[in-house]
């Protein structure tokens, strides 16, 4: 009897065992089946992606670029945001098509648009370059010649202003600049004048006949300069004077 149960107990556990391999089998060959589905899925929808993308023909959306005109390499000149370039000359800033009673300044002035505005300098703006004398006096004619800009001269025409001056009188800054070093020159008769130089952001003179007490460095208006070399010695009867000339060779007596 008990030998009849164990071969019973057996023959039970050999069919469960059977019957758990059978289930676990086929749960593993149902999921291989179902990844092999979905393999089959994603390589379809990327061919079919792919094939879209091939022969898509809708029109791609372009970003358009702005187009440039190109207006050439013109000089653009920056124009003064105030009128302090010019006040600080003793001008003032106006139209141009008013009358100005003395020379005017271009690039000193602040311009509207619908004005052409530009800094006139009054006759006078200069100080006396000569100490002792109420004005700048141009030296009239004598036997030697005239003082007045573009009188005519021995070899030409005189491109200076000779102002009146005594002998050894002192000479004053006329403006408010820098000393730019020493200069000379030479009349027909082969005479060597000296003086020096002055220029600032709007002036530039050469001061001849003169000994300048130094040759570089700043020097404020009214400021000495100098002293006159007599002529007296060298041409009798010669009204005594400095000789005032612009660096660019244009006419000082709207200045002076």
């Amino acid at each position: 009897m008990r030998m009849l149960l164990r071969v019973c107990l057996i023959a039970a556990l050999l069919v469960c065992y059977v019957l758990l391999s059978c289930a676990s089998e086929h749960k593993k060959r149902k999921g291989e089946e179902f990844q092999s589905s979905d393999k089959n899925t994603d390589s379809t929808i990327q061919v079919k992606r792919n094939y879209t993308r091939a022969h898509d023909r809708r029109p791609k959306v372009v970003t358009r670029r702005k187009t440039v005109k190109k207006t050439g390499s013109k000089n653009i000149s920056m124009e003064p945001r105030s009128d302090t370039g010019c006040t600080k000359l003793g001008g003032i800033c106006q139209p141009k098509r008013f009358i100005c009673q003395g020379q005017y300044l271009k690039d000193k002035c602040s311009r509207a648009k619908t004005q052409n505005r530009q800094c006139c300098m009054p006759v006078g703006a200069w100080s006396v370059l000569c100490a002792g004398h109420h004005n700048n006096r141009v030296r009239a004619c004598d036997v030697h010649g005239c003082g007045a800009f573009n009188s005519r001269g021995g070899k030409g025409f005189h491109k200076a202003v000779d102002l009146v001056c005594d002998d050894y009188g002192i000479v004053n800054a006329p403006f408010s600049g820098s000393l730019a070093g020493p200069v000379s020159q030479k009349d027909h008769a082969g005479i060597q004048y000296d003086g020096v130089k002055l220029l600032n952001d709007v002036h530039c003179v050469k001061i001849f006949n003169i000994r300048p007490y130094r040759y570089i460095g700043p020097a404020a208006q009214g400021e000495p300069l100098g002293y006159v070399l007599p002529l007296q010695e060298r041409f009798s009867g010669i009204t005594s004077h400095l000789e005032l000339q612009m660096c660019d060779g244009t006419d000082p007596s709207p200045l002076i």
